[in-house]
Formats: C-alpha cells, sequence, structure tokens
C-alpha cells in the first residue's frame, strides 16, 4: 500500500510540474507579461488588482470611473492592489482580454481565482455620486484583503 501511495504521489508530481512547465513556456514564446493562469499575469493568490478595461474613445463616465477607481485605490491601498487600465480594442490578444472574455467597459477585482465584477456600480456613480463608488469599491477591496 505504501508502494502504491509513494508512486501515485510521484505520478502527481510529475504531472503538475509538466502542465506548469507548459503554461509557462507557452506564455515566454508570447512574449513578457503574457502567460495563463499559473504565471505573471495572474494575480498570485495573495495579490489584489484592478482591472480596468476600455475602449479608445471614452465618454466623461468611462473617465471618471477609471480616475475614481485609480485613485481611490492608490490613496488607500498603495502596495496592496494594483491598478491596471487595459485598452480593450488595441490590445485584442492580452490574455487577459480573453480570460475574462471582455466585450465592453468592465471593472474588476481581482485576487486568486476570485472576481468580482464592480462595472454596474462603477458606471452608475462614479461621475455623479463618485464617493457612493469609493465606498463600495473599498469595502470589495477590504473584503478581498
Amino acid at each position: 500500500m505504501k508502494k502504491l501511495i509513494s508512486i501515485l504521489s510521484v505520478i502527481f508530481f510529475v504531472g503538475a510540474m509538466s502542465a506548469n512547465a507548459q503554461c509557462c513556456s507557452g506564455a515566454a514564446k508570447s512574449g513578457p507579461n503574457v502567460s495563463c493562469d499559473g504565471c505573471a499575469v495572474a494575480p498570485q493568490s495573495s495579490e489584489v488588482k484592478a482591472y480596468y478595461f476600455h475602449a479608445t474613445k471614452r465618454c466623461v463616465t468611462c473617465q471618471a470611473v477609471e480616475k475614481v477607481a485609480r485613485e481611490t485605490i492608490e490613496e488607500n491601498y498603495k502596495g496592496k492592489v494594483t491598478f491596471v487600465s487595459i485598452n480593450r480594442e488595441e490590445e485584442k490578444d492580452n490574455p487577459l482580454v480573453k480570460k475574462y472574455k471582455i466585450s465592453g467597459q468592465t471593472l474588476l477585482l481581482v485576487k486568486g481565482d476570485e472576481t468580482v465584477d464592480l462595472t454596474s456600480s462603477a458606471f452608475m456613480n462614479a461621475r455623479t455620486k463618485p464617493e457612493k463608488f469609493e465606498k463600495r469599491l473599498k469595502s470589495e477591496i477590504d473584503e478581498l484583503l
């Protein structure tokens, strides 16, 4: 029985290492900062990232969402949460656009496998009630930290 468990453990370990090597080697071919779930683009399990996906042409509300989100994160979570703005039209091949199936303006908080979509709240409040959006953003980030 011990021998069977040892053999199964080795098989599992080799399989896990092989899957990770394939992921990272494929990402390396794609270029810097491009990878899959286990590599550089995906946040580590303890890391929180805010991704704001937008179009090239942006309305006042779209600009307000980015401004309020970026400022709130920089003022309250410097070094703890990273804000990343991605032009989904210019970066169609960005692995995050594909991973999260982005087709419009979107604001996501991501920690490991956990994703919080703040798009509706952001667009309803960023321009007319920024303090309400800021409060919701902080509340969601605090839950993730």
